[in-house]
C-alpha cells in the first residue's frame, strides 16, 4: 500500500485529485469495469464515482463500453495517456506564456505612466535593498533618465564584455557624455573562445579602448575608488559592494540633490585628473611588465 501512495501523490504533483488518482490506479488493471467495480476497489463514493469517470472518457484516458446491461470502463494504453497529458501541458504553457507576455505588456504601460504621474519631489533619498538584478534594474532607471551627463567610477567584476551596453549607446548617440573612470584592476574575466578567462593588462586595455571608440571617455586609476554614478549632476547612485554581505541583504544608496551632486563631481575630478589615460596606461604596462600585456586571443 505504501508504494500506492507514493504513485497517488506523483499522480497528485501532475494534478489529479485524490479520488481521480484512485480510480485511475485501479482502473490500470486493463480488465473492462463497471462504476460500481472501479468505486469498490478504489474505495471511492458512488456519487464520485460517475463524474471521475466521465471526466476521464471526455479526456481520452479510459473508454465507455456499453454491454446489454451496464456501461464499463477500460482504460487506455498508459503510452496514449502521457502523449495526452504532454501535448496539454506544451499547450497549456506556451497558452500561460502568451498571458504572461500580454499582461505584462500592458502592465509596463501602466508603470510607466504611474511613474511618470509619481509626485516625488519630497523624496531626496533612497536605500535599495535585495537582489543585485533589483538594484541593477533601479541603476538602469536613473540612466535612462538621464539626458546630458553621466559621469561613473567604478570596480571591474566578474564577466566583462567589450560591447558597451546599448542603453549607454543610444545615450551617445543622442548627444549624452559619459565620462568614467575604471579601477586598474585584473579581478574580472574575458571570454576567450567560449570560455570566461582570467583577464590580463592587455585585455583590460581592449576593453577601454572598445568602450572609447563608441564614444565613452576613459580614465584608468591605480588606487581604489568608490562605485559612484552621479546623472546629469542631480542624481548619485552610491553602490557598496560589500561581499562579507548576502547578496539578499546588500543595500545601495540614491540621492537626488543637486548642491551633494556638485561635492560628488569634485571627487569625480580629483580622481579622473590623477588617472591614466589608456596611452599612459600601456606605456607603463610595457616598462613594467612586459609579460602582463598580452592579449588574450578573442573569438
Amino acid at each position: 500500500m505504501g508504494d500506492l501512495n507514493v504513485i497517488v501523490d506523483k499522480l497528485k504533483a501532475l494534478g489529479f485529485k485524490e479520488y481521480e488518482a484512485r480510480v485511475f490506479l485501479v482502473l490500470l488493471k486493463g480488465t473492462p469495469m463497471s462504476a460500481s467495480e472501479v468505486s469498490k476497489e478504489s474505495k471511492v463514493i458512488r456519487n464520485s464515482i460517475y463524474d471521475i469517470l466521465k471526466s476521464f472518457v471526455e479526456k481520452g484516458y479510459c473508454n465507455e463500453i456499453e454491454t446489454n446491461t451496464i456501461l464499463k470502463y477500460q482504460i487506455t494504453d498508459p503510452k496514449l495517456i502521457f502523449n495526452k497529458i504532454e501535448k496539454d501541458y506544451h499547450q497549456s504553457f506556451q497558452s500561460n506564456i502568451s498571458n504572461l507576455k500580454d499582461t505584462f505588456s500592458n502592465l509596463q504601460a501602466l508603470y510607466t505612466t504611474k511613474t511618470e504621474d509619481k509626485k516625488t519631489k519630497d523624496i531626496n533619498i533612497e536605500l535599495i535593498r535585495g537582489f543585485n538584478m533589483n538594484r541593477v534594474s533601479k541603476y538602469m532607471d536613473l540612466f535612462k533618465w538621464a539626458k546630458k551627463e553621466i559621469l561613473g567610477m567604478y570596480t571591474f567584476n566578474g564577466v566583462v564584455s567589450e560591447k558597451l551596453d546599448d542603453t549607454a549607446r543610444r545615450f551617445i548617440k543622442n548627444g549624452g557624455v559619459i565620462r568614467t573612470i575604471y579601477r586598474a584592476n585584473l579581478s574580472f574575466k574575458t571570454i576567450v573562445n567560449g570560455k570566461a578567462m582570467p583577464a590580463s593588462q592587455g585585455d583590460l586595455i581592449r576593453v577601454c579602448e572598445s568602450f572609447e571608440k563608441y564614444g565613452e571617455q576613459v580614465r584608468l586609476s591605480e588606487i581604489k575608488i568608490p562605485n559612484i554614478t552621479v546623472f546629469d549632476r542631480q542624481k548619485i547612485y552610491i553602490n557598496i559592494n560589500d561581499k562579507d554581505i548576502p547578496l539578499h541583504k546588500r543595500a545601495d544608496l540614491i540621492i537626488d540633490n543637486p548642491d551633494f551632486a556638485v561635492h560628488i563631481i569634485d571627487l569625480f575630478n580629483f580622481y579622473w585628473n590623477s588617472g591614466l589615460t589608456i596611452n599612459e596606461y600601456r606605456k607603463k604596462s610595457d616598462t613594467s611588465d612586459p609579460d602582463s600585456y598580452k592579449v588574450h586571443n578573442v573569438s
